[in-house]
């Protein structure tokens, strides 16, 4: 059954929505991300997705601390990323009872720190694509390369990755609906599962992508959405199960 999956975007110590990314344009939610993983816990949720947005930026985990009590004050399953980029900063947050790693940047700048971090954490690294136009866009989106997104999943594939997030990011935090021709795409370039992550702003939009499971679509993260109350968490769960039957 495929996960609707919230999202905690940590900033200066706040939890914000960035609009595409963008550092200039965020909105912010609440000056308790603790608490408001908390409250994804509440409302149900299997997995929470938290990223450290200073550290996407700046390349080094910035808010360690503060995500490290999100993972010692939930009782479900955390995902983390954000300028995740050495075997010790992955460390930390295994110890710390992490669910996965995610590693973005670097697996586009060093596949083979990729593959010596899935040695020594197997079953723990998740690998985030993010993607303008098909292209792989890098350093907290601020640049993007000129390789294919469903190039560098074909490069990670062998590696030992759990699997994959996609995020289109012409589309993140504008509420417009999901990129489904390019989610479908990449789904279909991978055996490992997908994340879809970028665009969600209503229950059809969840109902458009439940339709890619069969393409191995396992998870949609969610956030400006449920900030907004453009959909609620527990009407986006009771879709998923009717869905699922």
């Amino acid at each position: 059954m495929i996960k609707i999956i919230p999202a905690v975007d940590v900033k200066n110590g706040k939890c914000v929505r960035l609009i595409q990314g963008k550092a200039d344009q965020e909105t912010i939610y609440s000056d308790d991300p603790v608490a408001m993983a908390g409250h994804w816990d509440e409302e149900g949720a299997r997995l929470i997705h938290v990223v450290d947005l200073d550290g996407a930026f700046d390349g080094i985990p910035k808010n360690a601390e503060l995500i490290k009590n999100i993972i010692y004050n939930s009782s479900v399953d955390i995902q983390v990323g954000g300028g995740i980029r050495t075997l010790e900063a992955i460390e930390t947050y295994v110890n710390a009872g992490a669910y996965r790693v995610i590693l973005g940047t670097i697996a586009q700048s060093d596949p083979k720190f990729v593959e010596q971090a899935c040695k020594q954490f197997p079953g723990k690294i998740t690998v985030g694509i993010d993607a303008r136009d098909g292209f792989v866009a890098v350093k907290g989106w601020l640049e993007v390369s000129n390789q294919k997104a469903t190039d560098l999943v074909k490069q990670m594939e062998p590696l030992g990755v759990a699997e994959f997030i996609f995020t289109d990011i012409s589309r993140d935090g504008m509420l417009q609906g999901p990129n489904l021709t390019s989610v479908r795409e990449f789904a279909d370039s991978t055996k490992l599962p997908v994340i879809a992550s970028g665009g969600v702003g209503s229950l059809e939009d969840i109902s458009n992508l439940l339709e890619l499971e069969s393409h191995g679509v396992s998870g949609i993260i969610t956030g400006k959405a449920l900030y907004d109350k453009s959909i609620s968490y527990r009407d986006a769960r009771k879709l998923v199960e009717e869905d699922a039957g």
